[in-house]
């Protein structure tokens, strides 16, 4: 996914998007986090849409710049480390992939939890998948939003009823927008799109990648 090299014994599990893009690279910028335990489709699905739409994407590891094992043992390469990513902000969004470890291993982050309470006081978009969104209380951030994620994750997403919990497969709360689970990733992508680049753009994201209306 990233831009740095795997190792070759693993050269078979490589996730490798295309540089293709519908539209130039534009001003927005996106940081994408990955843990360790991330769900593969909630972090590549709406990567390779925001790439597709000109944003500039960086996908950064939480624990480094090396590989990262993903849920189902897919290997994804970060372009870079997330101390590093950080450095180079500030993002139009913020993106919190799922995945159960994945999400435990952002709520455990002083580093996550920086990273989104500095977005979250900008009111810069932040957005959340599947489990992701348990981040989100875990740092709590966006208390009071309305927010879904994936039915397995509901109940401890609303410990201590902080939120308004949605069974829409994205919701957007002011700057907070969640999703459910790895079948909602593209909506979840193309609803980014939208947001920071309007409806036109990501409609004509979505018009080549034959998706069921």
């Amino acid at each position: 996914l990233g831009r740095s090299t795997c190792p070759s014994e693993r050269a078979e599990l490589r996730p490798r998007l295309s540089n293709r893009r519908c539209f130039p690279m534009g001003s927005k910028r996106a940081l994408v986090i990955l843990a360790k335990g991330a769900e593969e489709m909630e972090t590549v699905i709406p990567t390779d849409l925001m790439r597709r739409a000109g944003i500039s994407v960086t996908v950064a590891g939480l624990s480094g710049k090396e590989p990262v094992q993903c849920s189902r043992d897919v290997v994804i390469c970060p372009d870079t480390s997330l101390e590093e990513a950080r450095k180079k902000g500030p993002y139009d969004v913020v993106v919190l992939p799922g995945g159960n470890l994945g999400a435990q291993n952002l709520s455990e982050s002083p580093l996550v939890k920086d990273i989104l309470k500095d977005q979250d006081s900008k009111k810069g978009l932040i957005a959340a998948i599947c489990a992701g969104p348990t981040a989100l209380l875990a740092h709590g951030v966006g208390f009071g939003s309305k927010v879904t994620t994936h039915p397995l994750a509901k109940d401890k997403m609303m410990t201590g009823d902080h939120y308004k919990y949605s069974e829409n497969r994205v919701e957007k709360d002011g700057h907070i927008m969640t999703s459910r689970g790895p079948g909602t990733s593209f909506e979840f992508g193309l609803a980014i799109v939208e947001t920071l680049l309007g409806k036109e753009v990501a409609a004509q994201t979505k018009a080549p990648l034959v998706l069921k209306d």
